[in-house]
């Protein structure tokens, strides 16, 4: 048996922090949910697995999740959808609009009740809170056993043996669980497989510092088997972040393939002698001109102390008189001081 397993599309995000990129990059979100369903129809998938955070909130917009259900709609396969939670099952809920009621094989898991899909059974654990420290995969162990398929889907935390750090110890802790062919995650936006289960990530990144996001996953099944899981990309667009010293940040920006789909975050640190001013400026224009969407943040980036062009750009006097002296002393205060010094310079 063959599965598309997503989930964190986040659909509805507002993005904006991105200033005049927020409407690319929502409407990124929407292109690439189109995708993944046209992914589940080429890559001839027999179920498309949502497990959670289909939508940013439970207060987007009647219109978009109208086109969300008629994306879903579109899918060649049944659709199972599990309500994460970013829209939990809640009064006023997204599932609350009689979209859903006619939308064709699309299902909605309001009930954490075994369902039988074909040759499988699915272990939904549907959220009806934003957080929460009780496991919602927990009675999946005390369900009767089924023949064929087992395959849980959930959207949390999973533990490792060690316990959850106390900033997600409420993100709905999920126990490991013995005896699941597959167990379908959601919640956190890297991918991530875990032997038998796996977080599929977000398909479409939402912010820098994703590690391994922007994927789905296809997972064949079988009886006492491994499943076999293939990450596939599927993101738009690009969030790249770099820092370091300024000469990388550069090749790596040259390496881009298509920056009007990237965006980047460019933290500088390290020296800048006076001759890189103009690959400064260089690197300013080139993100300012051709990226999608760019952060710049060059306050750590520090004028060398023994580069003799900084010191001839000081004024003649007391200011010159003292990088000198500085200069001949040597050492950790007085390379700071000189730093200093320098750091009053126009750059």
């Amino acid at each position: 048996m063959r599965l598309l397993h997503t989930a964190d599309w986040q659909i509805g995000m507002k993005a904006a922090n991105l200033g005049a990129a927020a409407g690319r990059v929502r409407a990124a979100r929407l292109e690439t949910a189109r995708d993944v369903v046209r992914l589940a129809s080429e890559r001839g998938a027999e179920m498309l697995i949502l497990a959670g955070d289909t939508f940013e909130d439970n207060g987007v917009s009647r219109a978009i999740v109208e086109e969300t259900a008629s994306i879903l709609t579109a899918c060649a396969c049944p659709v199972y959808v599990l309500p994460g939670n970013h829209d939990p099952l809640s009064t006023g809920s997204v599932w609350e609009h009689p979209v859903w009621e006619s939308a064709g094989m699309v299902r909605v898991f309001r009930e954490a009740v075994p369902v039988q899909a074909g040759p499988a059974t699915l272990y939904p654990c549907p959220l009806r809170g934003r957080w929460s420290n009780e496991d919602p995969a927990a009675w999946i162990s005390g369900a009767a056993a089924a023949g064929g398929l087992r395959i849980g889907i959930a959207h949390g935390t999973l533990q490792s043996p060690r316990g959850a750090p106390p900033d997600v110890e409420r993100a709905h802790p999920i126990q490991p669980l013995d005896g699941l062919d597959y167990f379908a995650l959601g919640h956190w936006h890297s991918t991530a497989i875990h032997d038998r289960a796996a977080y599929s990530g977000t398909p479409e990144p939402t912010r820098f510092g994703e590690r391994e996001s922007g994927n789905v996953l296809i997972v064949d099944l079988r009886p006492d088997a491994p499943p076999r899981i293939e990450a596939v990309r599927t993101a738009r667009l690009e969030w790249v972040s770099i820092e370091g010293d300024l000469a990388a940040a550069a090749r790596q920006l040259e390496r881009i393939a298509e920056p009007g789909a990237t965006l980047v975050d460019c933290r500088l640190t390290g020296f800048l002698s006076a001759g890189e001013q103009s690959l400064l400026s260089r690197v300013q224009r080139t993100l300012s001109g051709s990226f999608l969407h760019f952060r710049l943040d060059a306050s750590a980036l520090l004028p060398a102390p023994d580069d003799d062009a900084w010191f001839a750009q000081l004024p003649p006097g007391y200011l010159r008189e003292a990088a000198a002296r500085l200069r001949t002393a040597g050492g950790e205060t007085a390379t700071r001081a000189l730093l200093e010094l320098y750091g009053l310079l126009p750059r």
